[in-house]
């Protein structure tokens, strides 16, 4: 299908102060959308970003069926504009879509799509090395229904925002502390799609997390509270003695972008890779006895977050003596250098515009 183009007629571009970007407050000047009605995605089209007007009734406010993605775009040494893993990102909506009975976008759409908005909106993704232009690609119902069914109207859009870093500690360690009595995500669930309703129930824990000064909640099990799945925003990685352990994949924590190219990373610098099934126990008797070398979550806003800091129950553990380690900080040199074309994109991760 052929996109349809309409160009704003007065760019924002001039207003933004890129030496002080926040994370996802300010928006770039177009935004994609495309309509499916009759069993069919239809009219494809790049309009400028405005708001939307919906009913009330609308499905996705009643029901949340609604999905979405997030990328980044990054400037390079060269002058070109690197996207990194965009195909991953499209296939993984296939995945969620699917969950949530929404009609799949396909990938070769996705990506034209994407490519379309960013060679209209390149001015927007920022040249300081620590700021990127992030990419919100989203689905919701549309139907105006309040009975609880399938829709059978969606609406697909990309809008971009130009940021700078998610959490303000940067590569400084942030700390976490368990779910307690709370359950982001059960086997049978939605725990490994990016669903608007799996944040939504995890507000209010992270909520109280910060209230006694932490970065983020450390999310458990939902059936034995004992087994660490992902932090709120990341997936989770550990360096023991002789190995990087992460929680597998099984049906609870989301297949994250970073998350597998940390692994291909790690495993290609010789590290040993062990995805399996962690206990919080262990990590708090591990931090205690100098075994754990170094905790750090890995997600697309944030890249690398080490942790410095973990609270389980009314135990406290600290981790590297709160500092950023070795390996936290070569996965994130590595993986910037590779976005900004500054190394060897070996694994073709980088689309560049």
């Amino acid at each position: 299908m052929d996109i349809k183009t309409i160009k704003t007629k007065k760019s924002r571009l001039d207003e933004v102060d890129f030496d002080n970007l926040g994370f996802g407050d300010l928006f770039s000047d177009h935004m994609f959308i495309m309509d499916y009605e009759n069993g069919e995605w239809k009219d494809p089209r790049i309009v400028p970003f405005e708001n939307l007007s919906v009913s009330p009734a609308m499905m996705t406010l009643h029901y949340a069926q609604t999905i979405f993605e997030g990328l980044k775009a990054y400037y390079t040494k060269d002058k070109k504009i690197c996207v990194f893993r965009p195909s991953a990102h499209a296939s993984r909506m296939v995945v969620s879509a699917k969950r949530l009975c929404i009609p799949k976008v396909e990938p070769e759409m996705f990506l034209k799509a994407l490519t379309e908005l960013l060679k209209l909106d390149r001015g927007w993704v920022p040249k300081k090395r620590e700021n990127s232009l992030y990419i919100r690609p989203f689905i919701f119902a549309t139907d105006e229904y309040l009975g609880v069914s399938v829709s059978n109207t969606y609406k697909f859009m990309i809008i971009t925002s130009p940021v700078s870093l998610y959490y303000k500690e940067g590569l400084n360690p942030v700390s976490l502390i368990t779910s307690g009595k709370y359950v982001r995500a059960c086997q049978g669930g939605t725990g490994h799609i990016k669903a608007g309703g799996n944040y939504a129930a995890s507000l209010y824990p992270a909520k109280e997390a910060k209230k006694k000064g932490f970065t983020q909640v450390l999310w458990l099990d939902g059936k034995e509270h004992k087994y660490v799945e992902e932090v709120g925003t990341m997936n989770m990685m550990f360096l023991f003695d002789d190995e990087l352990v992460t929680p597998p994949l099984g049906g609870t924590i989301l297949a994250g972008i970073t998350r597998d190219s940390v692994l291909t990373l790690a495993k290609e610098w010789g590290i040993k890779v062990n995805e399996r099934r962690v206990t919080i126990d262990e990590i708090m008797n591990r931090a205690d006895d100098g075994t754990l070398l170094e905790a750090f979550g890995t997600g697309t806003a944030a890249i690398i977050a080490p942790v410095g800091k973990i609270t389980h129950n009314d135990r406290t553990v600290v981790i590297k003596d709160g500092k950023t380690g070795d390996l936290s900080h070569r996965l994130y040199e590595e993986l910037s250098a590779m976005r900004h074309g500054e190394k060897e994109d070996k694994y073709e991760w980088c689309a560049m515009l």
